[in-house]
């Protein structure tokens, strides 16, 4: 493990990142960005928009015009039954879900889970499920997102078990390829400090200890 002065800026890198393609929800333009990356010393950024790829193209391109090294993912909706399923009394709930592609298999994998989220399974979001995670899995890396999370939402209901088995299901999918989240939004010296963000986070860094699930921190991007 590394100590504090030996890290540098391009130790760390956005992984959860919302563009002007998170409709109504995302104000960061993608060429801006790749200034503001080089800026603050760091090489590489993801695109993580909410249930969309439609930014992907232009990130791509304008992160290699900038020799930033382009991570292409998204934000995805996990619903919560099936992605067919559209009852107002128990589906306008939902999941956050981050899915990164590690290859041109993720990469092709990521547009069918999209395309199926948006064609088959939208119902106030574009939403999948379980069982699409499962079958189009290879060549991603997931990540357990917010507090909008699978995990963080039973976490944050004080489910504490539940949150134990979601884990469980996703590492059993992912294997070393799922990493549980945690964001740090509103440090204690910060007058915006969210209490329930750290006591979340407390919880999963126990969670991925116990479960032997690296974890990873990121920012939530969106502006």
């Amino acid at each position: 493990m590394p100590s504090k002065t030996s890290l540098k800026a391009d130790d760390y890198v956005h992984l959860h990142n919302h563009t002007e393609y998170s409709l109504l929800d995302g104000l960061t333009k993608v060429n801006p960005l790749m200034d503001f990356v080089r800026e603050q010393g760091m090489s590489a950024v993801a695109i993580t928009d909410h249930g969309t790829l439609s930014g992907v193209i232009d990130f791509y391109k304008t992160a290699k015009i900038h020799d930033i090294k382009p991570i292409i993912g998204i934000e995805t909706y996990v619903a919560s039954r099936k992605h067919t399923d559209k009852d107002p009394s128990k589906d306008k709930n939902r999941f956050h879900l981050i899915l990164i592609a590690m290859n041109n298999v993720g990469y092709q994998n990521l547009m069918k889970l999209s395309t199926i989220a948006n064609l088959e399974g939208y119902y106030y979001y574009p939403r999948i499920d379980h069982d699409l995670i499962e079958k189009y899995s290879e060549g991603l890396i997931c990540l357990s997102a917010c507090m909008g999370g699978e995990v963080g939402n039973a976490l944050k209901q004080g489910q504490v078990q539940q949150a134990v088995e979601v884990a469980k299901w996703y590492k059993n999918i992912f294997g070393d390829r799922y990493y549980l989240e945690i964001q740090d939004h509103g440090h204690p010296k910060n007058p915006l400090h969210n209490q329930e963000q750290e006591d979340i986070n407390n919880q999963i860094l126990k969670l991925g200890k116990d479960l032997e699930i690296p974890v990873v921190l990121t920012c939530d991007a969106h502006y």
